[in-house]
């Protein structure tokens, strides 16, 4: 009979929505408090590469080193590098299940067929000294057996060779406009992350899961015509052989003037650049520090403004017709502002924006955007972009399970910024709004998934990892938290796993524990579940001295409640209800010391929150 009690009593505390999560427990690579631990530890990878772009065959053939370093516990005795070109490999899984397009706002659609290209990566070589070592490719993951186990604490130089047909449309993430302009990211074979959390994580790619990468340093040669221009992570280590005196001492007038827009390439010089002949190649070298990627655009008529914040260089890279991209760097610079000011400090010494075939898409010091006519659209391509320098740039989530701790975080993050932009607009007033918008057109019962599930097994992404997170931690901070308590965590969430790679367990503990509140309940609800809010007013009764609200949770969600009573003499007042309320159940008794006489009551009175039923949140006598 006892157990029977005792296993009754842990269902019925099992149904509560303030259980505790089920988290991984604490280790010394990752306290209970949310932060890297004494023990923590992660892989390095450095890049020394040099690649060749052919425009007569408009294949990239590179070679180089990887330096690797094994900083975990345990000895490898192989390694895994992905191949995200394989994505376009004749019989890829991609290409086998025909993966359906993703759709974004503004009709904006990535392909991941590559829109029938059909072409994958040649490693050519992959090699320790002379010896060349076995391997066995698995779709866009490549194991590579080593020629002794690598213990801790050691190193291990890998020679490398590769090459592979640079697609038209790479995915909605790389590609190029015929033999003339070249966007390339996932260029060069990329070590996969091995961590204490997965172990080696070696999920393919498949387009919708985007990318886990170690952090390390790059030195990178890219050899292109002559006549071309190159944007890329990093800052150009030979600039005096490859940019004019006139270019150079244009760029100086950038620092001269902070915050003043130079053309350093106007557009007439762009437009006889288009034409000009010059023969032969030009080799251009890049280095860059503590980023986790690489990626360049290169073009024979791109324009070229500059400025400077900060003494950090700001570079929008266009082609002559698109002039919506006359005040891209302006609005690439105010975010850069805005973001350092709300998340950090921007770590490195330039960033560049470049307008091109792809959609947008982000890697370090380097964003790739197209040309939109309106303004507002514009500035949010090239802020969201520009926003993944933070998450997951300096913050390296798995972006291949989380979208919702990169995408989210951002397009959360965006809203502030362009409110800020457009303060004092009607756009600034009402962008917000568009997300209870998004969720009562795409959070239907039945077809909407939970945030944790993974992102190539979501139908819906723009929901489900950029509005849906925007939305609750929007909701967080303004109804829960608290707008300080919330900047105030969040930051030291960002700051503490700068360089590093943080697990939802470790954003949920930094957010607990650095605002004192459990906040178990609202990650259920939103992240691992679909759950419904539906908070209503049932009745209003008035005794001699005080009034009684009769209020109820009839939704799955649990939240504060607001509610705003208006009186028969005409003045109003708003009262707040901490979530607590809901601790004995989904009926909550409101007890009110008033003489005064309610008119009506309204529940939610700014239309805050994502409630199924307007209907039943008000109350009129």
């Amino acid at each position: 009979m006892l157990a029977l009690l005792l296993a009754l009593q842990q269902s019925v505390a099992d149904s509560s929505p303030f259980r505790a999560l089920a988290l991984p427990a604490a280790t010394p690579a990752r306290t209970a408090a949310g932060a890297p631990g004494p023990r923590y530890w992660q892989q390095r990878a450095d890049y020394t590469l040099e690649a060749t772009l052919d425009t007569a065959t408009n294949v990239l053939r590179g070679h180089g080193r990887i330096y690797y370093v094994n900083r975990s516990p345990e000895p490898l005795s192989s390694v895994w590098v992905q191949l995200d070109q394989n994505l376009f490999a004749p019989g890829s899984v991609s290409g086998i299940l025909n993966q359906p397009p993703l759709l974004f706002a503004g009709g904006v659609v990535f392909d991941f067929s590559g829109k029938g290209f059909v072409g994958g990566v040649t490693v050519d070589r992959f090699a320790v000294g002379t010896q060349q070592l076995k391997t066995k490719v698995f779709g866009t993951m490549m194991r590579v057996e080593l020629p002794r186990p690598l213990g801790p604490d050691l190193s291990v130089t890998f020679d490398i060779a590769w090459h592979f047909p640079i697609p038209p449309y790479g995915a909605g993430r790389m590609g190029r406009v015929g033999s003339r302009f070249y966007e390339l990211g996932q260029w060069y074979p990329r070590m996969a992350v091995y961590d204490d959390v997965h172990g080696w994580n070696t999920l393919p790619y498949l387009g919708a899961g985007e990318f886990y990468l170690e952090y390390g340093d790059f030195d990178v040669s890219l050899t292109v015509p002559a006549g071309f221009q190159i944007a890329a992570t990093g800052m150009l280590a030979n600039p005096t052989m490859i940019r004019t005196a006139q270019e150079r001492a244009r760029l100086a007038k950038a620092f001269e003037n902070p915050g003043q827009v130079v053309s350093v390439i106007t557009r007439p010089e762009a437009v006889a650049n288009a034409t000009r002949k010059v023969p032969g190649t030009r080799t251009w070298r890049f280095t860059a520090s503590g980023a986790r990627d690489f990626a360049w655009a290169t073009g024979p008529d791109l324009r070229w403004d500059a400025s400077t914040w900060d003494g950090i260089v700001v570079q929008t890279f266009y082609h002559a017709d698109a002039t919506p991209w006359e005040e891209a760097n302006t609005m690439v610079r105010f975010a850069l502002r805005h973001f350092s000011g709300a998340l950090g400090q921007y770590p490195w010494p330039q960033v560049s924006a470049i307008e091109g075939l792809i959609e947008g898409m982000e890697y370090p010091m380097v964003i790739f955007c197209p040309s939109l006519q309106k303004r507002e659209d514009q500035y949010w391509v090239l802020m969201h972009e520009l926003g993944h320098q933070w998450f997951p740039m300096q913050v390296g989530s798995d972006e291949r399970r989380y979208p919702w701790m990169d995408e989210g975080f951002n397009t959360f993050a965006d809203y502030d910024a362009a409110e800020a932009f457009f303060k004092g607009s009607a756009y600034a007033d009402t962008v917000r709004r568009e997300l209870l918008s998004a969720y009562t057109a795409t959070a239907i019962p039945g077809s909407e998934q939970p945030m944790i599930t993974k992102p190539d097994e979501v139908r819906q992404l723009y929901w489900t990892a950029y509005q849906k997170p925007a939305l609750m931690l929007t909701i967080l901070r303004e109804s829960v938290l608290g707008r300080d308590e919330f900047d105030r965590a969040f930051r030291e969430y960002a700051r503490r796993w700068k360089g590093k790679h943080p697990q939802p367990a470790d954003f949920f503990r930094t957010m607990s524990n650095e605002t004192g509140r459990d906040l178990d309940w609202f990650w259920r609800g939103w992240i691992y579940t679909t759950a419904r809010l539906d908070q209503a007013v049932d009745s209003v009764r008035a005794g001699r001295d005080s009034t009684f609200l009769y209020l109820s949770n009839r939704g799955e969600m649990v939240l504060p409640v607001t509610v705003e009573l208006r009186y028969d003499d005409g003045t109003t007042e708003t009262r707040s209800l901490p979530v607590e309320m809901w601790d004995l159940g989904s009926r909550f008794t409101y007890r009110m010391v008033t003489t005064k006489r309610l008119a009506g009551v309204v529940i939610d009175p700014r239309r805050f929150y994502p409630d199924i039923d307007r209907q039943n949140n008000a109350w009129k006598r």
